[in-house]
């Protein structure tokens, strides 16, 4: 899960969070994506709470954004757990 732990994924398969904010630097439409895409440094915005395609099949994970397989967060991988949370969410009594 991304933002959590010490160790968590900061190489992920998200346009949004690879590109750096506007405030921080000047880029127009020519520049692309491809020179925020393909550098081996950290996101520079964190997707905190987004869980990613895991481990490989040797329980390694290269926190590579190029690894799609592994390093994207995709709707189907993410909404198998918003039913259980919504349910202890729902669940939860305050009184």
């Amino acid at each position: 899960m991304v933002g959590f732990g010490a160790n968590f994924p900061k190489r992920i398969y998200h346009r949004g969070s690879s590109i750096p904010s506007k405030a921080s630097q000047a880029f127009g439409c020519d520049n692309g994506f491809q020179s925020f895409f393909y550098t081996s440094n950290p996101n520079p915005n964190t997707l905190t709470g987004a869980i990613v395609g895991g481990p490989n099949q040797n329980d390694g994970f290269s926190d590579d954004r190029t690894d799609y397989s592994h390093s994207e967060p995709a709707p189907y991988i993410n909404a198998a757990i918003v039913g259980p949370l919504a349910y202890l969410a729902g669940s939860y009594s305050s009184g």
